[in-house]
């Protein structure tokens, strides 16, 4: 685990910004007396934690918790996307921001905090992990180094006294692990969960979970457990807002403007977040980049842009919706969120064409799709004239048009779990949909439940150890797709001719204007 300074980065953040310990990575033996030397810099200051961790050694991990404790810090589970340069980059000089060498934001889609570190999280005064975050746990794994010591004496005479001498010799026996918690390590986690104020109920799920698994807290249970302390996300310690009343947060902290610099010549620069789009123009996507990690891991990154239909058939009133084309990563989710947010019509439907990608960010991505009931269809979308977000490519009403296209298709993966979220899902006919495993059976078994689809699409994915390709038959029997329309049910030039009018469905500024200018005497 590798703990870092982050000052927020995010749009309305100028000179007075929340800070944060941005605290990634699996918990070793060494992490506890990291976090004291960091906290040590710090001084007087209280800056919340943001934890991201896979898990690690638990005797750290409850080290960690107290350490937070006596601290008074707050945590939250969340993850840090760095907007100037990333830890570890050529570049990033520690003089930057007046010792701030990090800017960014923080969400809590696709983080996850597993295995020991919710013994970590446990240890914060005020811990929130919101709707998005990941929280498991599980049997604790213990290796074993047994040894054998045998004692051999002699004795030996010198000058004509006689001494003992003993020698030890040590002979290291086979290591072997046990996957079940002893009598004696149950009680060391009692007492801590006790000393922290934490109910004995997450003691009974990692016990009860085999340690080969690893068993989701749902949000609702860990206010149960007092393992959360509120329903609030990661914002509670690092939104812009903090720092702009009259009384900001204790982890808010002026600097000169002119002290972030305005651009890192020799680093990397890491995909900006993007920025919020005028509540009258539809929200543009920022320039996509290559993602690596990713099935098809040449396909850039994933980006959302609303589209108006270019038929001449729907003119003037055409059908709108999101363009979601690109490899899905863990900041997707939060991407399709900031352009729900910039909308004035946040019930577009989203057409989507993907090699898949991040299996954490897919799942985040359609929970959110699921919770703004919206329409998910399988299609390909044409813009004309560029590819966003080139210049030139918005129309006079701000902007993209374009038309669906059923060619060059592909849902792959992790789509077809992004699919799953959607109010109504749809495949066109010649759109190509695969599936394959990518672990975390129970995670992904306990998403398709949430999302009320047949085990039947859990099963074809948990045997498909290489992608395979579902036909649209079977896609209706698992209850994958809603039934056999294509995207025209959704998109097509004639739906906004309909009788209700469809909710995507909008005449452009002028033509309102136009509508409601009196004729001219």
């Amino acid at each position: 685990m590798r703990f870092i300074f982050a000052r927020s980065s995010a749009v309305g953040c100028k000179t007075n910004c929340p800070e944060w310990i941005s605290a990634e990575g699996a918990i070793t033996a060494d992490t506890p007396a990291l976090l004291k030397r960091v906290l040590k810099k710090l001084g007087t200051r209280k800056l919340p934690i943001i934890v991201n961790s896979p898990g690690g050694d638990v005797d750290a991990a409850l080290q960690l918790g107290r350490i937070i404790r006596k601290n008074g810090l707050d945590i939250a589970i969340g993850k840090t996307e760095f907007s100037d340069c990333w830890p570890g980059t050529e570049g990033c000089g520690a003089s930057f921001g007046k010792g701030v060498a990090y800017f960014g934001v923080a969400s809590d889609g696709g983080a996850m905090c597993n295995s020991a570190c919710p013994l970590m999280f446990a240890g914060g005064v005020r811990r929130v992990a919101g709707g998005w975050a990941y929280l498991g746990v599980h049997q604790i794994t213990t290796t074993w180094f047994p040894s054998t010591r045998h004692f051999r004496t002699t004795y030996k005479t010198i000058r004509g006294k006689r001494y003992q001498v003993t020698t030890e010799t040590v002979t290291e026996g086979r290591s072997y692990k046990t996957y079940k918690m002893s009598k004696g390590f149950a009680r060391k986690i009692s007492a801590y969960l006790a000393e922290m104020g934490v109910g004995q109920g997450v003691l009974d799920k990692m016990k009860a979970t085999p340690a080969s698994d690893i068993q989701r807290i749902t949000l609702h249970d860990m206010l149960t457990m007092k393992l959360a302390t509120s329903t609030d996300t990661v914002e509670l310690f690092t939104g812009v807002i903090l720092c702009m009343g009259d009384k900001p947060a204790p982890n808010c902290r002026e600097i000169a403007e002119d002290a972030r610099p305005a651009a890192v010549t020799t680093a990397k620069p890491a995909p900006s977040r993007q920025a919020e789009a005028p509540s009258s123009k539809p929200a543009k996507a920022p320039t996509a980049v290559p993602f690596r990690g990713a099935a098809g891991n040449a396909a850039p990154e994933m980006r959302f842009v609303v589209v108006r239909g270019s038929d001449p058939l729907c003119d003037p009133d055409c059908p709108e919706w999101i363009s979601a084309e690109g490899a899905i990563t863990p900041r997707t989710p939060q991407k399709l969120r900031q352009l729900l947010a910039a909308l004035d019509n946040p019930w577009l439907p989203v057409v989507i064409s993907s090699r898949g990608g991040d299996l954490f960010g897919a799942l985040a991505a359609g929970r959110l799709i699921h919770e703004r009931k919206l329409d998910v269809v399988v299609a390909r979308t044409n813009i004309l004239g560029c590819n966003p977000p080139g210049a030139g490519c918005l129309d006079d009403n701000g902007a993209y048009v374009g038309l669906i296209s059923q060619f060059g298709v592909e849902c792959d993966s992790a789509c077809a779990l992004m699919l799953a979220g959607g109010a109504r899902r749809l495949v066109d006919p010649k759109a190509r949909l695969s599936v394959s495993s990518m672990g975390q059976k129970r995670i992904v078994k306990a998403y398709l439940d949430e999302m009320a689809i047949s085990q039947g699409l859990f099963a074809a994915i948990d045997q498909s150890s290489v992608e395979r390709q579902l036909e649209p038959d079977v896609m209706l029997k698992v209850g994958l797709v809603t039934g056999p329309d294509t995207s025209d049910t959704l998109t097509g030039p004639a739906i906004c001719r309909s009788s209700p009018k469809p909710d995507n469905c909008r005449l452009p500024p002028s033509a309102n204007a136009q509508a409601k200018t009196p004729p001219e005497l």
